[in-house]
């Protein structure tokens, strides 16, 4: 990690992103006690963390282990004996995981899918005031998906802040508040998703004159990117505020005349491709 310097507030739902070997899991796992940091720190609560700040807590990074010839219910005893907390928590949790059906089935006749509902479950035991999970959606079918989703928004509901990290950008569209972007171990970009994605339009043109089209293009001050795609097809990343209508009569008056003009919103997805390929400062 390089200078990463991130702040999540309470009920906020933080989803971090980035590609493989950009440290979302290392920064999840110093966080969580798992890897130590060579320096900087991290607080909890506005506070160091110690073993009553991490009981707090509801964590799902490393691969769960649960013993296969118990069921489901005698591996969430054991998990509330560790934490501290009675039986009664057990039914509630199940039952948010659509699991409390399989209650008495052992552990080892559950698909993935459900096995990773059971872990889903586990971080749920004792209320915690933050959950902490890497990649959640692992082997969830697309119910699943939409069942998450609704939990994480119910525990944003009651207050519960959340963090997690996800290569899948469309979900995390969905379901974050806010989002931190990291690439090679730094934070590129930071901010509620609304305001990374508002006003921001991707724009696909073809032109007679790729070359002339081009140089007009790398002067044009109503853009933020471009890209040649193929020989006579541009991608072009608008500045916020500015309509396709715009970057259409601006080509025009410098004589680019443009065979085809397709707008398409900028989504998440987009603005984490753009980023990667060309990294801004951090938010």
């Amino acid at each position: 990690m390089n200078g990463l310097n991130i702040n999540v507030g309470r009920g906020h739902i933080y989803g971090l992103l980035g590609p493989n070997g950009s440290g979302k899991t290392t920064t999840l796992s110093i966080v969580m006690g798992i890897l130590r940091q060579s320096a900087g720190e991290y607080l909890w609560f506005g506070e160091k963390p110690d073993h009553h700040a991490r009981t707090r807590i509801g964590s799902l990074i490393e691969e769960p282990s649960f013993y296969p010839y118990l069921t489901l219910n005698d591996n969430l005893r054991i998990i509330a004996r560790i934490k501290g907390i009675s039986d009664e928590h057990i039914n509630p949790v199940l039952g948010t995981t659509n699991l409390l059906k399989r209650k008495y089935s052992r552990y080892r006749t559950l698909s993935s899918g459900l096995k990773q509902r059971l872990a889903i479950a586990a971080t749920l035991l004792g209320e915690p005031r933050v959950l902490v999970l890497d990649e959640p959606t692992k082997s969830l079918d697309p119910e699943g998906f939409s069942d998450l989703r609704n939990i994480i928004q119910q525990e944003a509901d009651k207050g519960t802040t959340v963090i997690l990290a996800s290569h899948i950008l469309d979900e995390v569209e969905k379901v974050c508040s806010h989002v931190g972007i990291l690439n090679a171990g730094e934070l590129v970009m930071e901010g509620k998703v609304e305001d990374i994605l508002s006003g921001k339009e991707v724009v696909y043109i073809t032109v007679e004159n790729p070359e002339e089209a081009h140089k007009v293009l790398t002067g044009c001050q109503l853009i933020e990117q471009f890209e040649q795609e193929k020989a006579s097809d541009f991608r072009v990343l608008l500045k916020k505020d500015t309509s396709p209508s715009d970057l259409n009569q601006y080509l025009f008056k410098e004589g680019i005349v443009t065979s085809r003009l397709i707008k398409q919103q900028n989504t998440l997805e987009s603005e984490f491709l753009e980023l990667i390929k060309h990294p801004r400062s951090g938010g």
